[in-house]
């Protein structure tokens, strides 16, 4: 099944109950446009609607990038004045806002370049996994591109300050390698088995009972606010609609009859 995502720039198409969201830039090596990025949200409102849709997996077209960072041949006309710069930092808002409120499981499938605007995309996934080719890292001080608190705080998150300091400062390119070191990716693989890898771990995913994971990953959410601004009861009511649900009760009795249980997500 496809989407209407209103650009070819990001293709959405979804089966057995695993979206996969393409960012198709190849000629760029996946920049990320605004027009790419103004469809973020519509895009992902819609997989967030579909009771079909228990995982998302994001991937760049072609072989060489997930995402290169912003298209900075944009940059001229779209980030140099004043009213230019607002205009596309509200952009920009808008599909982080987009990322933070989706509630299904993200994965980030990592191949070939993935640098700055296309690391802080792969860092909204829940779950990141890499080629051994990929290769990593935030350009703007090359660039004398100012970087917004909104992508050093999700570099902080994910990696520390003494990562981040180096990514940033440095400008400099980190192998797959040294990504998994950092805590930037959950693993490594081969390039040639990341689809296969991807793809079991999609599959895993949306085998699960679809309420239990929706609980989870409010409650991940939720753990990354300081703790005055947690929607607690929240998650409890998630929670508890887990155990209210039919579910649970197929789950225990997948257990007793030692067979696989079947969700339906109610």
């Amino acid at each position: 099944m496809g989407y209407d995502t209103g650009t070819d720039m990001l293709q959405v198409e979804a089966a057995g109950g695993v979206a996969t969201v393409t960012f198709n830039h190849p000629a760029r090596h996946n920049a990320l446009s605004v027009e790419m990025r103004d469809a973020i949200p519509g895009a992902l409102q819609a997989l967030d609607e579909d009771p079909d849709v228990r995982v998302v997996v994001l991937r760049g077209a072609g072989e060489r990038a997930f995402m290169s960072g912003a298209d900075i041949s944009e940059f001229g006309s779209r980030r140099t004045s004043v009213d230019a710069r607002a205009e596309y930092d509200r952009g920009a808002a808008a599909a982080g806002r987009a990322w933070a409120a989706f509630g299904k499981p993200l994965i980030a499938r990592i191949h070939g370049y993935c640098i700055g605007g296309g690391l802080l995309t792969a860092l909204a996934a829940d779950i990141r996994l890499a080629a051994d080719d990929a290769q990593f890292g935030v350009p703007a001080a090359r660039l004398g591109l100012g970087y917004g608190m909104r992508g050093v705080e999700t570099l902080v998150d994910a990696v520390g300050q003494s990562w981040a300091a180096e990514i940033l400062f440095s400008a400099r390119r980190l192998s797959a390698a040294e990504a998994l070191q950092a805590g930037l990716v959950n693993r490594v693989v081969p390039a040639a088995e990341l689809g296969a890898e991807v793809d079991a771990l999609a599959q895993s995913i949306a085998a699960n009972a679809p309420l239990t994971v929706a609980a989870c990953k409010a409650a991940l959410r939720e753990a990354r606010r300081p703790p005055g601004q947690q929607d607690r009861e929240a998650v409890a009511a998630l929670v508890e609609a887990c155990f209210r649900s039919e579910d649970y009760r197929e789950g225990q009795r997948a257990f007793a009859e030692r067979r696989t249980p079947e969700f339906r997500g109610r």
